[in-house]
């Protein structure tokens, strides 16, 4: 899809007609208790919509109706091939409504119309066709057992799931989410963050036009204490999957612990290492792979290269040729398609990120912040830093200065976080040895990236377990696994003519 013109894309702005509402059983519905809250384009301090702030009462409406819908088998009985067909109408009119959701996404959250339209929508229409072609094609299988018995392992849809998204890709992340939970089966229950709400609702409204039944997808706004806290804590939701920080990500345990035990699935923070070693080739390219790691979505990324852990023998010529790519990444209007860099989500997350400004710095590049936006940063820093031991979840990158190989994998694992990972040599048994050494869940050499659908993404350590987006593995976490052994032996004691 051609990109537009900023006027344009801010003509298709100023006439956007965003859903508020909670989307509970198949339609719009205001919160019981009346509230709303106002979703706020972090670009240009504007209202763009009220939004329903839901609560407690209106996440047992939405449960009720998903387990209604799951246990009449609307959709968890359907056959596989009928619950593809339906997802793939749902991509064909997310499709249709491309340009529609990528202002939208722009607009709500401070992206760059560049990315929403390049990267986060076609992405999110990719995911869930992914996952709706895969549903007919994972098979389950019969265990080796003796021959007076069959053992067949079936895998089962897990039932009511609860997802809570992040504001920082809030259509992907929903895509990630919904993808595999309904190829499975599932019905859900659906918190976006309360900063980004406005496509999470449309996607549901185009989910109901594509044919998921009602109560089998339903999107409850509101804060995290008045739903995101009920959703863990709800007896009758079966699993939840969370993105977010870490410091969230762990209530859920505590939440599941103290209800029903319901499995907690969590992808949270990052601190991100790029080693470049000495031997790395062609630094032009290095560079560019780290400007795109750091500040790619504003830094507002979990995966984001936050940390560049650099040899010092070719440290001086990198920093150069990182300060040469970052004039590539222009600051400005998010809805102007030459930018690269747009707003920080919110006046709270902006004030965050501009903390870590402050001080007594050796800056490399940029250091300024102002109007909810911060310039592409770059530091050099200790490892005790707080720039170089905190998330900061903005376009700041900390350099580290290192000597040798041992000393720069010791660097990288020295977090409490194991997200991502990256690796620059041009040594083929240094890069896999390095690769095995890194304690993350996704190792790039040579290259910054997550994969792509078909591989797993999640981290270990503080950066979260239980399971995995994207991938076959994705639908593991939204199905339970079930023996069924036939004893097929003959009684002789019960034996008929």
């Amino acid at each position: 899809m051609d990109l537009l013109t900023a006027q344009e894309y801010r003509a298709l702005a100023a006439d956007l007609d965003p859903p508020g509402g909670a989307f509970i059983d198949g339609g719009f519905r205001q919160a019981i208790s009346g509230k709303t809250f106002n979703s706020i384009n972090p670009a240009t301090g504007e209202v763009i919509a009220k939004v329903a702030s839901c609560g407690a009462e209106d996440v047992e409406i939405a449960v009720e109706k998903a387990r209604e819908a799951f246990e009449d088998g609307r959709w968890s009985r359907l056959h596989p091939s009928e619950r593809k067909d339906v997802l793939i109408r749902l991509c064909k009119l997310m499709t249709r409504n491309a340009r529609e959701l990528a202002v939208l996404e722009s607009v709500d959250s401070g992206k760059t119309i560049f990315d929403c339209e390049t990267v986060d929508v076609p992405e999110a229409i990719n995911c869930i066709k992914w996952h709706a072609e895969a549903i007919d094609k994972i098979y389950d299988f019969v265990s080796p057992a003796s021959d007076d018995h069959i053992a067949m392992v079936v895998r089962e849809p897990v039932g009511v799931v609860g997802l809570v998204l992040p504001w920082n890709f809030p259509l992907l992340m929903m895509a990630w989410k919904i993808g595999p939970a309904l190829a499975s089966g599932c019905s859900v229950v659906l918190k976006p963050a309360e900063e980004t709400s406005l496509t999470a609702l449309r996607l549901a409204e185009l989910a109901m036009e594509a044919g998921v039944p009602r109560g089998v997808l339903n999107v409850v706004p509101g804060l995290g204490a008045d739903v995101g806290e009920p959703i863990g804590r709800h007896m009758d939701i079966d699993m939840v999957s969370f993105t977010g920080s870490t410091e969230t990500g762990c209530k859920f345990l505590s939440y599941a612990a103290e209800s029903n035990a319901k499995e907690v699935v969590l992808e949270m923070g990052g601190k991100n290492p790029a080693i470049v070693m000495e031997d790395a080739e062609n630094l032009d390219r290095v560079a560019a792979h780290i400007v795109n790691g750091a500040y790619w979505n504003m830094g507002e990324n979990c995966s984001a290269t936050s940390r560049l852990i650099v040899h010092e023998a070719v440290k001086a010529p990198l920093l150069e040729r990182i300060a040469a790519h970052v004039r590539e990444w222009p600051v400005g209007d998010p809805l102007d398609p030459e930018v690269r860099v747009g707003a920080l989500v919110s006046e709270a997350h902006f004030n965050k990120v501009s903390s870590y400004l402050s001080g007594d710095l050796e800056v490399v590049f940029g250091g300024k912040a102002e109007d909810g936006r911060v310039v592409p940063t770059c530091i050099e820093t200790d490892p005790s830093s707080p720039q170089a031991r905190e998330e900061i979840f903005g376009p700041i990158l900390s350099v580290l200065t290192v000597s040798g190989f041992d000393e720069a994998i010791s660097l990288a694992n020295d977090t409490p976080y194991g997200l991502c990972a990256s690796l620059f040599t041009a040594n083929a048994k240094r890069a896999i040895r390095g690769a095995r050494m890194l304690k993350a869940g996704t190792v790039t050499v040579n290259s910054f990236g997550e994969g792509d659908i078909t591989t797993p993404f999640g981290g270990w350590k503080q950066s979260g377990f239980g399971g995995r987006d994207n991938g076959l593995q994705a639908h593991d976490q939204y199905t339970q696994l079930k023996t069924i052994w036939i004893d097929l032996s003959d009684d002789e004691d019960e034996a008929v003519d």
